[in-house]
């Protein structure tokens, strides 16, 4: 197939376009600067903002991918405008080329739509897609992890430190972002179901406690951290330190420590995706390791 894809420069999309090559697709991407040439992959010069660009990225595509997104911001105007106007261009973009395919890349923070300027965002591009006419599929990835994040590089850091600050007690989910890159090119296939809105996960029934999660992430680094569950004021004051510190560069705001101090980010089984269309084949104990042994390898562990 063509697939065009957004974020593609991004840990999820670029993941998305190795699948997406490795199983012999054409790619068409959209980037913001140059990128290195590709065998099978075209790269679009422009963001999406950029109609022109766009026009250029959907033409004769059979499927898009909308993985690109604003995960951390200072304010609710540049959540909306990266979220849910950046989701309104694709979808106009699609619909003006005759492309009928769509696959959005959405979040578990869709669900609590009042809890994050984040997880609004994303529930109202969510509602764009529902009603946009065209043939669609919604994916609300949990926590994903693998080569070439920096989200979770953090917590890999500090349990190899010794010492973990987690959210308050709860439970999360977990994927590996290589098999996320197979859910999405899964659901591009033409006769994948279409209306479908999918939480997927590694496949661990209800998910994995914080404290579950911090001891496997020693584990993957050789280590048994202590364990601290962080009260929900804490988070807050040390999202404001870390502003402070970092300014836009912060991997703390404010915004991301309310989502992350919600007790239950565990995707519904109700919501899984059919499994003759795709299910988990990553352990996570396994990805873990093997995502601490990449970080090695890059030194950024």
């Amino acid at each position: 197939m063509r697939l065009a894809v957004t974020g593609g420069t991004g840990f999820v999309g670029s993941h998305v376009i190795d699948a997406a090559l490795a199983a012999g697709h054409h790619v068409t991407a959209l980037a913001r600067r140059e990128q290195p040439p590709r065998e099978g992959l075209a790269w679009v010069a422009g963001d999406l903002d950029d109609r022109g660009a766009l026009r250029s990225l959907v033409t004769n595509a059979d499927a898009i991918v909308h993985v690109a997104g604003v995960i951390s911001a200072s304010s609710a105007a540049a959540f909306e405008h990266g979220n849910v106007n950046g989701t309104l261009a694709m979808l106009a973009s699609s619909t003006a080329c005759g492309i009928r395919r769509f696959i959005h890349v959405s979040s578990l923070a869709a669900r609590e739509p009042e809890l994050s300027l984040y997880g609004g965002s994303k529930a109202r591009a969510e509602d764009l897609v529902r009603s946009s006419g065209l043939d669609w599929a919604i994916v609300r990835p949990p926590a994903v992890y693998g080569p070439g994040d920096r989200e979770t590089l953090e917590l890999f850091r500090m349990a190899k430190l010794g010492l973990m600050l987690m959210p308050p007690r709860g439970r999360l989910s977990l994927l590996h972002v290589g098999d996320l890159a197979r859910l999405l090119l899964a659901l591009t296939a033409p006769d994948a179901p279409s209306g479908l809105l999918v939480e997927a996960d590694d496949g661990r029934p209800a998910g994995w406690t914080h404290r579950e999660f911090a001891r496997a992430l020693g584990t993957a680094v050789g280590k048994r951290p202590a364990i601290v569950s962080s009260p929900a004021a804490l988070l807050r004051l040390a999202a404001h330190a870390d502003q402070l510190l970092r300014g836009p560069k912060a991997k703390l705001t404010p915004d991301r420590a309310a989502y992350f101090s919600h007790r239950n980010w565990v995707a519904s089984p109700d919501l899984a995706c059919p499994p003759d269309v795709w299910h988990p084949a990553i352990d996570t104990d396994r990805g873990l390791r093997e995502t601490a042994d990449w970080y090695r390898l890059q030194r950024w562990l």
